[in-house]
Order: C-alpha cells, then sequence, then structure tokens
C-alpha cells in the first residue's frame, strides 16, 4: 500500500491511503478500504481523527503514563473500513455469529509504533474510541476488541460510556483495536479473559505467580457464587499487588523495539477488563 503524508496544520499530520488495502472476492467487493488519519501527539497524549477533519469517522485518543519519543510518526497509526464478510477477518473474531462490528462503523484501527521511531513507555496506557456513527444505550453490548497483527480479537473493553459512543480500554502495547456487537454470555467472557490473565501470570517470575493465581481464584470463585462484591474486590487486589511489583519484580516498559516485554501493563490492562464484565454481569446479568 502507498500513502501520503501532509500536513493540515502546524503540529497535525493526515496520512492518506492513494490505494485500497485489498482482496477481492468474485462478487467485486473491496476488503478494507484505507481512511484519512490525522495524529497529534506530545509529551503524553495524542489524539486521532479518523476520516476528514470536517467529517470524521471517530476520533482516537491516547493517554500514558509514561512516555518517551511520543510523536505523530512515532505513533504508526492507520485505519481502514472493513468489510463484514471478509472470511479472513471473521476467522479472527471470539464467534463469528455472535461478535460482529456494527455495519456503521466497520472500522479497523491499527496502532504499530515503528521499530525505529523510538517511542517507549512504562505501566499502561488509556485509549478511547469516540464515535457518533452509532448509537449509545445503557446496557450496550458494544465493546473494544483487540489483536496482534492478524492474529485472534480479544475483548478489552473497561468502559462504553455515552456520547454517542465511547468505548474504552486500557493497554500495555499496541496493535489492532475493532468495535464490535458482543452478544455473548458474560460468563463466558469472564472465563476467556480469567484464561488469558492465568497465562500471563504463568509466564511470571515463580516468586510472582502464587499471590496473584490466588486473587484469580477468589475472583472466579465468587463469581461463580454470584458474589460480585468479592469478586471485583479479589480483582482490585490482583491489580493493586501488579503496581506496587511493577518495575522491581514485574516489567513494566513497552519498547518500539519489542526487545521487552510489558508484562505488568498487560496483567493491569487484563484486571481492568475482567472488572468491567464482572460489574456488567451484576448489573445487566447474562
Amino acid at each position: 500500500m502507498s500513502s501520503l503524508l501532509f500536513r493540515n496544520r502546524p503540529g497535525v499530520f493526515f496520512f492518506v491511503a492513494s490505494v485500497l488495502v485489498a482482496s477481492v472476492f468474485a462478487s467485486g467487493t473491496v476488503a478494507a478500504q484505507s481512511l484519512p488519519v490525522g495524529v497529534t501527539a506530545s509529551g503524553n497524549h495524542a489524539d486521532i481523527v479518523i476520516g476528514t477533519p470536517t467529517s470524521p469517522v471517530a476520533e482516537v485518543s491516547l493517554d500514558f503514563q509514561d512516555a518517551t519519543g511520543l510523536s505523530p510518526a512515532s505513533l504508526g497509526v492507520s485505519a481502514q473500513q472493513v468489510n463484514l464478510l471478509d472470511p479472513t477477518l471473521l476467522a479472527r473474531l471470539p464467534d463469528t455469529s455472535l461478535t460482529t462490528p456494527p455495519g456503521a462503523l466497520p472500522l479497523l484501527i491499527t496502532i504499530e509504533p515503528p521499530a525505529i521511531g523510538g517511542l517507549r513507555f512504562r505501566n499502561t496506557g488509556r485509549l478511547e474510541i469516540h464515535t457518533h456513527a452509532i448509537p449509545y444505550a445503557v446496557g450496550s453490548s458494544f465493546r473494544v476488541l483487540k489483536a496482534p497483527l492478524g492474529g485472534a480479537f480479544r475483548d478489552v473493553t473497561d468502559e462504553i460510556a455515552p456520547g454517542s459512543v465511547r468505548a474504552r480500554t486500557t493497554y500495555g502495547g499496541f496493535s489492532q483495536f475493532l468495535i464490535v456487537t458482543d452478544l455473548r454470555t458474560s460468563g463466558a467472557v469472564i472465563d476467556e479473559k480469567l484464561a488469558w490473565l492465568r497465562g500471563k501470570v504463568a509466564a511470571l517470575p515463580v516468586a510472582e505467580r502464587g499471590a496473584l493465581s490466588a486473587f484469580l481464584d477468589q475472583a472466579e470463585a465468587a463469581v461463580d457464587e454470584n458474589d460480585f462484591a468479592t469478586a471485583i474486590d479479589a480483582i482490585d487486589a490482583f491489580r493493586s499487588r501488579v503496581q506496587a511489583r511493577a518495575g522491581t519484580f514485574i516489567p513494566n516498559e513497552w519498547r518500539a523495539t519489542h526487545d521487552v516485554d510489558n508484562q505488568a501493563g498487560d496483567l493491569v490492562a487484563g484486571a481492568n477488563t475482567l472488572r468491567f464484565s464482572v460489574a456488567y454481569l451484576r448489573d445487566y446479568g447474562q
């Protein structure tokens, strides 16, 4: 794919693809179409406008706890309007029949900082996708999914807020993001998130595993008994322990060179999205 870079106003860069990104089916339908992306960034904050400045499809904000080298170029942002019938995309979703991108927002956002860009950060960041393309409703089933490039998507949502929709997540690293309507049961999603966190805990130094695994056991048992207060307390304790030990006992840095593993950031982000699902089950049921 070729692209053009131009400055719209001081400090604002728009990346505009000059070709369609694509596999073409027998029907002649284009699988994905690149969208213009405008990025501003400095310090610990970045703003991304997807679409034209006067009629954006979505606006994305990123807030870091402790970033170095943050700039529009170092973020490596692109966006595509995807084909909802693309079998390659569908195969990456958690459930092809129950997790579907909304027809009004078939948007795939990729944040893949180039290795030579110098971006690095510690602990976690916060991402918000704001769009008027889909309506907000209390108890909404819209979710933010995240995947490595070309890999399987998983639910990373930690808040869905009004205005029209503001979908938020915490990250310990980047790649691809997609908003979907998720009709899976909350119980199935919670089981998936617990399993993901257990896998991350298993990769920690042996001395760090026991206490964190115990908190996950407590949360799981409490959810099974519909004791949501106890479950959330256990998740909060898990997160607090990771934050307290980050940088000393648990690695907590992400670098664009991918030569370190931000284990603490991933664990905190995983705890946040698990907490969201447990609270959703408490408030809205399965």
